[in-house]
């Protein structure tokens, strides 16, 4: 497991197309601003590796004490998931408030993930974008 080491191999790796799963709104476009945020500090990623190896990561953006996934992929089964499990303790080891992974899904509701109301998450936001976390 590494962090930030392979940021913008990540998100290509998310773009890609996979059967069952889109990636044609992560355009060239796309992945250069938020290789930017990236150097800014803002972005960041979770790679897994395999024998050295990329086979899997997550990556999102932090604010405060949010962060707010964007989207993650595997080229080995599972490797995804390992990833949001190591980005899940990595986060909750640093005081962050707020894991933002948009929906609920088979992967991510054994690692704690619920849906929660909009006026909950609002308040819960507000909270969260004001905490220093470091990442």
């Amino acid at each position: 497991m590494t962090i930030d080491q392979s940021f913008r191999t990540v998100m290509e790796g998310c773009a890609a197309p996979a059967p069952g799963r889109g990636g044609a709104w992560i355009t060239e476009e796309f992945i250069e601003a938020y290789t930017r945020l990236h150097r800014q500090g803002h972005a960041h990623s979770v790679e897994c590796r395999l024998k050295g190896e990329l086979v899997g990561g997550i990556y999102g953006v932090t604010v405060g004490g949010l962060f707010a996934g964007e989207s993650m992929f595997h080229r080995v089964n599972d490797a995804s998931k390992v990833a949001l499990h190591h980005l899940v303790r990595h986060l909750r080891e640093r005081g962050f408030a707020l894991f933002d992974i948009q929906m609920v899904t088979p992967a991510t509701k054994p690692l704690g993930a619920i849906e929660i109301p909009r006026r909950e998450y609002l308040q819960r936001l507000s909270a969260a974008v004001k905490m220093k976390c470091g990442f």
